[in-house]
């Protein structure tokens, strides 16, 4: 792992005021190189942690980061949940494009979505997903 994403990741761990375990910081950095959001077992393979870090103990890590809003999971239709870093560390307000053939997800964050949207009197904003799905370049 590049030290520059091992140190960003530690900081933005300890910033949210919880411990700054190993395998918070080891998960957070990996999320942070990657480009598109990884499923638990791609985080798994890529951590390599079958030995280190038992399966459950990563879902809790990444339920941690989700909570945390230092992540966030996106349901494809294949009913598995893939993770990707926030860029703001504040919201996650974007579309995401799931390939319908080989179930890539990929977070479009040029789209971005209206933060505060007009909801009816009485409505209250939990929030916001909006999907497009199509072919992915590889697929097309």
């Amino acid at each position: 792992m590049k030290n520059n994403f091992f140190e960003k990741a530690k900081e933005l761990v300890k910033q949210t005021g919880d411990r700054a375990t190993y395998h918070r910081i080891r998960t957070l950095c990996l999320l942070l190189e990657e480009h598109h959001p990884l499923t638990h077992r791609e985080i798994e393979e890529r951590l390599n942690v079958k030995e280190q870090l038992d399966r459950v103990t990563l879902y809790r890590v990444l339920e941690w980061m989700t909570k945390k809003n230092l992540i966030h999971k996106i349901a494809g239709d294949d009913r598995v949940w893939r993770f990707r870093v926030n860029t703001d560390l504040h919201s996650h307000h974007h579309a995401h494009f799931i390939c319908t053939r080989c179930t890539k997800v990929t977070c479009l964050d040029e789209f971005k979505l209206k933060p505060n949207p007009s909801l009816p009197i009485g409505y209250l904003l939990h929030d916001i997903e909006l999907t497009v799905k199509g072919f992915c370049a590889e697929c097309t």
